[in-house]
């Protein structure tokens, strides 16, 4: 190793791969390095979130990351806003000493940024110029936040699960839920570029049914049980709507900057209602902390129901399609509701995901 110990200093709102590149090249020189994650209160990202996202793009033994509260804002020509800044990197850095073994001092800064010499010099350590062109990466936070849908490929699946616009398709039973889940995200693959990545997530409940029919007709060695027969519990519910999201985090990690959802915690505890005639508090949790953004119904009318064994009825579909308008509203979710062919569906949804997306992503401007 060159040096005991590197200094790696930033906002990393949200991080990218001009980050984690400099991170990367000062665990290679170095047998311990620091990041200090500094964020002000000013800005909308947690500073906690961003630390997770660092240490799991960056899980060497040897490699830190500190988060620092820095409220002060950036003029290199003031001395004075130089040493607030400069007492929250060391304040950071004791924090860190504090943890655990005692470290060596900083003898060298990592930077990419003009502040990069001056920050050396007030740590009497050297400087180590990362690419300041930004010619391997070309890529800042400022460019992310500003659009982080054509900076998509800079950044990790972390981020990307985090920013993924979520979209879920709702409705009753036998409304092709699933038809236009499936060509939506046809549709925006098709557009190419960071878009080919675009996926969409099949209902877990239609698969955790089917393995509960299997399940029971092995136990009772009766091939004739349906689903009549089966006895269901509120925490199979909870179950259902906790797989179905770490199937939708999974996939938001892997795919473009919008997904498709076909059901959601919120169509969960519907059917749990309509199931066990009670509300769901576990499953409500899970829907409140969903990052969803749109929801899409389907509407029931011109849709001929088909029985494919699954489905409850078609008097049961009416009663839910009302129960799905009643909430959407209720709870004031962003929503629009498609009706007509498939192609009149899938054209307004497209138009209501469009109009989603061209809203960008909120981010508070830093110090």
């Amino acid at each position: 190793m060159t040096h005991r110990h590197g200094l790696v200093v930033g906002k990393f709102y949200p991080p990218h791969a001009g980050h984690h590149h400099l991170i990367d090249t000062a665990a290679a020189a170095c047998a311990r390095v620091t990041v200090l994650a500094c964020w002000s209160s000013a800005e909308s990202l947690p500073v906690a979130l961003r630390a997770a996202w660092l240490r799991e793009a960056h899980p060497q033994p040897h490699v830190e990351i500190v988060a620092v509260v820095d409220d002060t804002e950036v003029d290199y020509a003031d001395p004075g806003v130089w040493d607030a800044h400069e007492a929250a990197f060391r304040h950071g850095l004791a924090l860190q000493a504090g943890l655990g073994a005692e470290r060596p001092p900083v003898d060298a800064v990592f930077s990419s940024e003009e502040y990069g010499p001056e920050l050396a010099r007030r740590f009497g350590a050297a400087h180590v110029p990362v690419d300041p062109p930004r010619g391997r990466f070309p890529v800042s936070g400022t460019a992310v936040r500003a659009d982080p849908a054509a900076n998509w490929r800079w950044l990790s699946p972390a981020v990307r699960g985090h920013l993924a616009r979520r979209v879920v398709v709702v409705g009753a039973e036998s409304s092709g839920t699933t038809t236009l889940a499936r060509a939506l995200a046809d549709r925006y693959a098709a557009r190419g570029g960071v878009w080919e990545a675009t996926r969409w997530v099949p209902e877990y409940g239609r698969t955790y049914c089917e393995e509960k029919l299997a399940a029971a007709r092995r136990a009772a060695r009766d091939p004739g049980l349906w689903l009549d027969d089966l006895v269901w519990g509120s925490a199979e519910f909870t179950t259902i709507a906790e797989r179905h999201l770490a199937m939708e985090d999974a996939a938001a990690r892997a795919g473009s900057p919008v997904l498709f959802c076909d059901t959601d915690a919120f169509a969960t505890m519907l059917w749990h209602e309509r199931y066990l005639d009670a509300p769901a508090p576990d499953v409500e949790r899970l829907h409140e902390r969903a990052p969803h953004h749109l929801w899409i119904l389907t509407d029931v009318a011109g849709v001929p129901f088909e029985q494919d064994g699954w489905r409850d009825g078609e008097s049961v579909r009416g009663r839910m399609d009302g129960r799905f308008r009643a909430e959407l509203a209720r709870r004031g979710l962003p929503h629009v509701a498609v009706t007509g062919p498939h192609e009149a569906r899938l054209a307004a949804a497209v138009d209501a995901v469009d109009a989603l997306l061209a809203k960008g992503w909120e981010f508070t401007p830093p110090l």
